[in-house]
């Protein structure tokens, strides 16, 4: 009888550790999460962000890097304590796949891929806050971001044509120019905003400059959540408004931790929803810091600003 057991138990640990995945399950699992990430090129560095998750005994990945929206990674894997991730080069401008890996070392996450100008990038990354909390909050006096005149309280950022203009007390677009960053940081608020675009126009509003709210009269044929309105490449507007151009509109914007509330025109859109990460082209990755507010120059066509207020939380 005693042998029988031991037959037993040996076949069960033999079939329990060659099911698929679980050698995988078990070393992946430190690296499991979400990842704030810091790509560390020879003269710049690059805000990123990783979702390491396991499905049925599989991991899967998603990131969001030097631009664009989250999106689903081909490979990853970990092996020998070291994770291995694969981001296409069709998405990075590079001739060939950026090929990530990297090793826990203390809280950090920290490793080198293959760069798109050649050389060997560092890169580190630390968990994502989850920025829950815990009572309401408590809201401060309203501020006036734009005063209608001129561009004091805020910042190009690069120097040189094309730039943002003031015109008949409305903040204009560029189109193909640099970002507009408020000077001030904030943490949790309320944001009214004013905005007019103008048709086959494309522009945002980045939330502690982390997070794109999106404004467009050209990307129908993208995903919802690239529609004004929408957190973009995480939230779609429900319901969506009809694509205006030429029309003033406004957002009233709540964010709170991740949660964001959207009311367009009036009508609420998206309601207390959760930012798992942060948008391309973000100022940083620093997600538990405050940030500024930015407002997105670089893509094409012109897009009209007025009143920009924002209630921070005390």
């Amino acid at each position: 009888m005693k042998f029988q057991k031991l037959i037993f138990a040996a076949a069960f640990a033999i079939l329990f550790t060659a099911a698929p995945g679980f050698a995988q399950n078990t070393n992946a699992k430190p690296f499991l999460g979400r990842w704030d990430l810091t790509l560390k090129a020879p003269d710049h560095e690059y805000p990123s962000w990783l979702e390491v998750s396991e499905e049925n005994g599989q991991l899967k990945a998603r990131m969001v890097g030097r631009w664009g929206n989250a999106r689903p990674l081909p490979k990853v894997d970990v092996a020998n304590g070291t994770l291995t991730f694969v981001s296409p080069k069709e998405e990075e401008g590079s001739k060939s796949d950026l090929v990530f890996q990297g090793k826990i070392v203390g809280k950090s996450l920290s490793g080198t891929v293959n760069g798109p100008d050649g050389t060997t990038w560092q890169w580190v990354g630390v968990r994502a806050p989850s920025l829950v909390r815990s009572s309401e909050p408590k809201w401060g006096k309203p501020v006036q971001l734009f005063n209608g005149k001129d561009l004091t309280g805020w910042t190009m950022s690069n120097p040189g044509p094309p730039v943002w203009t003031v015109r008949d007390g409305l903040l204009i677009s560029p189109g193909h120019g640099p970002e507009l960053i408020s000077n001030s940081k904030f943490q949790d608020f309320k944001l009214h905003v004013e905005f007019n675009c103008g048709k086959d126009a494309n522009s945002g509003v980045y939330l502690r400059g982390r997070y794109e709210t999106q404004i467009e009269t050209e990307s129908q044929d993208e995903p919802p959540s690239h529609h004004t309105g929408g957190i973009y490449g995480y939230i779609a507007p429900s319901p969506e408004l009809p694509r205006k151009a030429d029309t003033w509109q406004t957002f009233d914007i709540t964010l709170i931790g991740r949660k964001v509330t959207i009311v367009q025109n009036g009508q609420t859109i998206i309601n207390n929803q959760e930012i798992p990460g942060i948008t391309g082209g973000a100022v940083n990755s620093h997600e538990a810091m405050p940030g500024p507010i930015y407002l997105q120059g670089s893509e094409k066509g012109h897009v009209e600003f007025r009143s920009i207020v924002i209630t921070p939380a005390e």
